[in-house]
């Protein structure tokens, strides 16, 4: 095992890609990996393709298409309107198991490649009440992954505490705000760059950008 090199859980969004650049400056060996579960957009795919070949990053990607059978969602059926949820309750975004068979998928790849830690870009800050980007629930994973392959990898959260404004100052702390700005794919109606400005993900990165930027000039 490598005890400097890092496995990416990538899906070409604005926090995956702000990790991979985090992962890319701390690690001497960095690989990303990316789920294909029949999303909602193809081009979620293409995109971290694109981005793992420009920054020379070895690129696996994994089929995932069991967890669209078993967890319908707006992420993973076109019918279902992209929605916040009600009274408490959680977004039609939410893909039920999907950071739990994501990580856990990626650890064992993890063990495969000799890496010995393991990057996601789940957040309990600025995020859409998803249980499965919890601290307490990565914390979990994280002891069950080790037991279950008597192990000890290590699960890095490096965007859980911070806001959306904070993430991109994070991206510009690394020299990377305008390429995260202009080449990831947040907009869950498959729109490069800014998105298309409407729907939840999208409204969530203008905020944090828009606070950003007038910090920065302050």
């Amino acid at each position: 095992m490598n005890k400097n090199k890092v496995i990416v859980v990538f899906s070409g969004g604005q926090d995956s890609t702000t990790c991979l650049f985090w992962a890319l400056k701390k690690y001497d060996e960095v690989e990303a990996v990316t789920f294909d579960y029949h999303q909602r957009h193809s081009e979620e795919i293409q995109v971290a393709k694109e981005i793992t070949s420009e920054l020379k990053v070895k690129h696996h990607i994994l089929d995932m298409s069991l967890l669209n059978q078993l967890a319908p969602s707006a992420l993973t059926r076109e019918e279902i309107v992209v929605k916040d949820g009600e009274a408490g309750g959680l977004p039609s975004t939410f893909v039920p198991g999907r950071n739990l068979i994501f990580l856990s998928f990626a650890t064992i790849l993890a063990r495969q490649i000799g890496a010995k830690h393991i990057v996601t870009g789940v957040c309990e800050t600025d995020f859409s009440g998803y249980p499965d980007c919890r601290d307490v629930f990565i914390k979990s994973l994280n002891v069950s992954l080790n037991l279950s392959m008597d192990d000890q990898f290590v699960i890095h959260t490096p965007l859980m505490w911070l806001d959306k404004s904070e993430t991109w100052k994070l991206a510009d702390d690394l020299h990377a705000l305008q390429y995260v700005r202009d080449k990831t794919l947040t907009c869950y109606n498959g729109i490069r760059g800014d998105g298309c400005g409407d729907c939840p993900a999208c409204k969530l990165r203008k905020k944090g950008l828009e606070k950003y930027l007038i910090e920065k000039e302050n």
